[in-house]
């Protein structure tokens, strides 16, 4: 099985393809790197994303336009957070293979955030397209901005809530 590029009819998921995008997200300033499966136009949108530990996603929502979203872990484990409108957690969750939960499937418009529990996490997401940059997601107004620093307290102590 070859790794995967952009547009093959068929595309298969490498454990050596998930080691390369670790090491690059290992060097990344973000913690974190995705390969997208899709165009931007396309009506499904489909990536593979490899998170370090301490990469922080600023908690956010697809509602307008409305976008469904699943995320599966490959690798590793993931914290799952939702989030009440005035920004209380009302879930918090650890998802992966050794976990019972393995998979989040979210209406529109939940507001969540994600964090990697362990080095080289891999996630495969999926939701709804097209892709634009312009709507694609609302930033959380009471969650600190990615590069913030405040961020990593506030990703500390969401981690903290999991049990």
């Amino acid at each position: 099985m070859k790794p995967s590029r952009r547009r093959d009819p068929v595309v298969y998921v490498t454990t050596s393809q998930i080691a390369r995008m670790a090491s690059e997200a290992a060097r990344h300033p973000r913690g974190r790197i995705n390969h997208d499966f899709h165009e931007p136009r396309d009506p499904y949108q489909r990536m593979l994303s490899v998170v370090q530990p301490g990469s922080y996603v600023r908690p956010h929502r697809h509602r307008d336009p409305p976008k469904a979203e699943t995320f599966v872990v490959l690798r590793g484990e993931m914290a799952f957070f939702a989030f009440a409108d005035d920004g209380t957690v009302i879930e918090a969750v650890r998802i992966g293979p050794r976990q019972e939960t393995l998979l989040v499937d979210l209406k529109p418009g939940v507001w969540h955030s994600v964090a990697a529990l362990a080095p080289d996490t891999a996630i495969f997401e999926g939701k709804n397209g097209p892709y634009d940059p312009a709507t694609d997601k609302e930033f959380a107004p009471w969650a600190p901005e990615e590069g913030d620093p405040e961020a990593a307290a506030y990703l500390a102590a969401l981690l903290a809530r999991l049990t």
